[in-house]
């Protein structure tokens, strides 16, 4: 007989849209933004936090947890590339709990985007992103 242990943390990643290869630890994505190949970088959360420091050259796109945002995402990209590399991110608050990446990540999944990646922010976007030393717009 063999026992099998389930974390909380194992059940509440089974909910995520997306796969452990389509996770990016910002340490990689910041050394991937330094090449001349870079992702197209989607902000989907909330507007205030973007204005506050955001990863550069990522473009607001609207939080993925209102229609509103669904929408304003949806323009964002729909002149892309379906295969097009993109990495969407949120940060507002731990990514477990996130309000935003999932219906943005299933909404690009729904326009047939193969290429989309999330940025793995455990806790908020200042801890796991500014706090860690990585490069900001503005300028912090």
């Amino acid at each position: 007989v063999s026992l099998v242990f389930i974390t909380a943390a194992t059940i509440l990643r089974a909910a995520d849209p997306w796969n452990s290869s389509q996770l990016v630890e910002p340490a990689a994505v910041a050394a991937q933004l330094k090449k001349s190949k870079k992702p197209v970088v989607l902000q989907v959360g909330v507007k205030s936090l973007f204005n506050q420091a955001h990863i550069p050259g990522a473009k607001y796109c609207g939080p993925g947890s209102s229609p509103e945002g669904l929408e304003a995402l949806k323009k964002c990209v729909e002149d892309l590339p379906r295969a097009q590399a993109i990495l969407i991110y949120c940060g507002c608050c731990p990514m477990k709990d996130c309000p935003n990446l999932r219906p943005a990540f299933e909404a690009m999944q729904k326009m047939n985007f193969t290429n989309v990646k999330v940025l793995d922010i455990p806790h908020n976007f200042g801890s796991d992103w500014v706090d860690q030393g990585l490069q900001t717009e503005p300028k912090r």
